[in-house]
């Protein structure tokens, strides 16, 4: 049974060997662990006492990096918003081992109706979200507090098919990103918050908040967490050399396409308790992504490696990555997550991943 004392015992054992690896966070003095424990299924796939153990595995395995939301449980609905901060909350006020986590969280963007009506991210909307978190998490501080997605919109989310930007208002965008600035710094000063991230953020988006703060003397962002995987690659291209030059790296989300890359949803399957189970449709395993997870499966049991270890693997070797967010729906799958720290992919291995790419290079 998932969170039992004895699967804890079992992961110890097994887990205790391994070396976890740490990256520094932008220009901070933070080091954070190269893999991040993503928490966005407890109160909706997880309960409190599973998310609660997959706290103990992660502690248990080196990782100090977690990271959450606002917006969290997901699949996202009024009834769960917050719930996954309440269950990170209840588990500090139980062990009293805040000071043992780089917690980072997000400020929801528009459009969310059970959010502030659906209001943008402006000095007011973060004043809310910021004292929300806080109470939910029991904590008086963020390590990394995150735009979930930015006002103007953005390609992630399903809508690079989609993705207008020359509908934006260009004259409204500028004086918005130095009000959601000067705000955070004020947040920085009050001691509620510590680096401010992105998230779902272009290379465009992202040079206008360096370049206000460089102009204004305001916080510099220090990582994006924007989605990357097998099949979404979108950060090899300008967002790379971004981070290369301005030390922004990447929070990489979704390093298994919600789980598509392990193959359970190969042929159509549709796992009871999985994310395609509880929403009832399933965007990213269609008839355009399926050829390629297929290849990318049977690559990974050629040569004798767990997929979704392949898959985390290959997101680890990227040279602008910072930390990649794993998250399970049991402390199975989150062990063998985490055991991606461990697994080098070869030349050949690497050379089939290229190959595979060439031939569904945008398969979502």
């Amino acid at each position: 049974m998932p969170g039992s004392c004895r699967e804890l015992r079992v992961s110890y054992f097994e887990m205790k060997d391994q070396t976890m690896k740490f990256d520094r966070l932008g220009r901070t003095d933070l080091k954070v662990s190269r893999i991040c424990l993503g928490t966005m299924t407890w109160g909706r796939q997880n309960s409190e006492s599973q998310g609660h153990a997959q706290i103990e595995m992660a502690m248990e395995a080196g990782i100090n990096f977690m990271d959450t939301a606002e917006l969290y449980a997901v699949p996202p609905n009024e009834e769960t918003c917050g719930a996954t901060e309440e269950i990170i909350g209840s588990w500090f006020k139980k062990t009293g081992k805040r000071d043992q986590w780089i917690l980072a969280s997000k400020v929801a963007g528009p459009g969310v109706a059970w959010i502030r009506d659906g209001a943008p991210i402006n000095r007011k909307s973060i004043r809310l979200a910021i004292e929300g978190s806080l109470r939910r998490m029991q904590t008086d501080y963020i390590d990394l507090y995150q735009l979930h997605w930015p006002n103007r919109g953005s390609y992630h989310f399903e809508n690079s098919w989609t993705y207008d930007p020359f509908k934006q208002d260009r004259d409204s965008i500028l004086p918005n990103l130095r009000e959601v600035l000067q705000t955070l710094k004020e947040l920085i000063e009050e001691g509620k918050i510590r680096h401010v991230g992105l998230s779902n953020e272009t290379a465009w988006g992202t040079m206008q908040y360096l370049q206000l703060a460089r102009e204004h003397d305001l916080p510099r962002v220090v990582s994006i967490q924007n989605e990357y995987n097998l099949l979404r690659r979108y950060y090899d291209t300008d967002l790379a050399e971004l981070s290369h030059h301005e030390d922004v790296g990447l929070l990489a989300y979704s390093p298994l396409g919600a789980g598509v890359l392990t193959g359970k949803y190969l042929g159509g399957a549709i796992p009871k308790g999985s994310r395609a189970d509880i929403s009832g449709s399933f965007y990213r395993a269609n008839e355009f992504s399926e050829p390629a997870v297929g290849e990318y499966v049977a690559l990974a049991r050629k040569h004798g490696l767990d997929p979704a270890q392949m898959a985390i693997a290959f997101c680890l070797s990227r040279p602008f990555m910072t930390s990649v967010i794993i998250g399970a729906t049991s402390l199975e799958q989150l062990r063998t997550n985490i055991g991606a720290i461990e697994v080098e992919l070869s030349e050949e291995v690497l050379g089939g991943i290229q190959e595979i790419y060439r031939k569904y290079p945008k398969p979502l």
